[in-house]
């Protein structure tokens, strides 16, 4: 009987052969923490009596949440985490970086059969490079700190192929904001979603990304595509590796098996207030929106910018939205400088920050007053995610984010 990606990825650090619904003991390539979750990690780390992290190497430090710090609490943790770091030897990426889902990957941080765990649900991310990885709780992290090591329940994997090209102006997003539709927000809970078919191996890393970023919104323990060329391209020059074979066998037994053919696939909304309750974009057009936000960890890479300024092209953003865009990262950033977009899109009025989480948190910049409409490229639109519990958040693709910037209301992209 043959193997899953993930059964084959925990088989072979622990070096013994498992299968899904086996409780493991299983060493970590890398451990993520940040300027939220991370300072509970490390007290938790110190109370268990913690004096040296098992290896400052495999530990990523970063702040990205509430950068620069917006209050005196904000400013004390970073305090706290930069002294740990010092104590312990660990390279912290502090704030000059950018987001962290973003970061890990593009400093060759994760690779393919990794194992890779991080204190912020969203590092399921790193799936996109053939890796498991997943989000866990501080003080999880901070045994995984001491010792290197969890304990994993291999999850059952569900096979999700996907076929056909997507029409202009339709994209990643869209698919997976779909998928979430289909499958549900706890169709997917504690397995690991296996993406595959055509569909994903023409699709750039980029828009494997967004897919894999999303896949813990269907509840979901990691989102994982198959390495393949376009991976091990990615890759080239970012870290030390050398291309295998990672592949599901081809009798390998699945929860469930799902398979789409995305040729007529429509612009997709996730309304307020579930990442599930997703609609096309036909069912509301129209809706006047307050806020654009495009970025984050989920689309606020250089091609999804790239998408959203093709869509804009000579026009300029409507005088009765907001609209922020937030590139992922350093590396990002500077793309889109490069290559002319932050001219484009200042001109056209929006507001361009520095790499960060943004609006996405409700935390830092970009708060909705009562009554509010947001359209964001982000991942979750729950009730109250970025500002006020009054207001409502929809979520959709940069390009669906930039015509109705554009028109001011919840716009079709493939009608600008």
């Amino acid at each position: 009987m043959g193997k899953t990606v993930a059964e084959k990825i925990f088989s072979g650090k622990c070096g013994k052969e498992f299968r899904a619904g086996e409780v493991v003991m299983a060493p970590v390539d890398g451990a993520m923490i940040h300027d939220i979750t991370g300072p509970l990690a490390i007290n938790v780390f110190k109370e268990m009596g913690g004096k040296k992290v098992f290896d400052p190497k495999k530990i990523i430090m970063l702040f990205d949440h509430q950068i620069p710090a917006d209050s005196i609490a904000a400013a004390e943790n970073h305090v706290m985490m930069r002294n740990f770091a010092k104590e312990q030897d660990i390279f912290n990426y502090d704030l000059k970086e950018g987001v962290c889902h973003q970061v890990v990957p593009e400093k060759g941080r994760v690779k393919p059969g990794d194992i890779v765990v991080g204190s912020d649900s969203h590092t399921c991310a790193y799936g996109a490079l053939g890796a498991f990885s997943t989000g866990i709780g501080s003080t999880d992290m901070a045994f995984v700190l001491k010792f290197g090591a969890l304990y994993f329940r291999i999850p059952e994997s569900i096979k999700v192929e996907v076929s056909g090209s997507f029409q202009r102006r339709v994209g990643p997003k869209d698919l997976i904001l779909g998928l979430a539709g289909d499958i549900g927000a706890d169709g997917a809970t504690y397995k690991c979603l296996e993406f595959c078919g055509q569909t994903f191996a023409e699709m750039d890393m980029s828009g494997r990304m967004t897919c894999s970023n999303m896949a813990i919104e269907m509840g979901a323990k990691a989102g994982i595509v198959p390495p393949d060329r376009v991976t091990w391209e990615y890759l080239k020059n970012r870290c030390e590796t050398e291309p295998f074979l990672l592949n599901a066998d081809e009798d390998a037994v699945y929860f469930e098996k799902r398979s789409c053919n995305i040729s007529s696939l429509e612009p997709k909304i996730a309304v307020p207030h579930n990442v599930d309750n997703v609609v096309d974009v036909s069912e509301v057009a129209g809706r006047k929106v307050d806020q654009v936000f495009i970025g984050s960890c989920t689309n606020g890479r250089y091609e999804d910018f790239k998408e959203a300024a093709e869509v804009l092209g000579n026009d300029k953003f409507s005088n009765d939205v907001r609209v922020i865009i937030v590139p992922a990262s350093k590396d990002e950033y500077l793309k889109c400088l490069k290559g002319g977009l932050i001219e484009l899109f200042v001109e056209a009025g929006a507001l361009v920050e520095a790499p960060c989480c943004g609006p996405c948190m409700g935390g830092m910049f970009g708060l909705l007053a009562p009554g509010e409409v947001s359209l964001s490229t982000s991942n979750r639109n729950f009730r109250g995610r970025q500002g006020s519990t009054e207001a409502e958040v929809y979520l959709s693709s940069p390009a669906t984010a930039a015509a109705s910037a554009i028109t001011g209301v919840i716009t079709d992209p493939r009608e600008v």
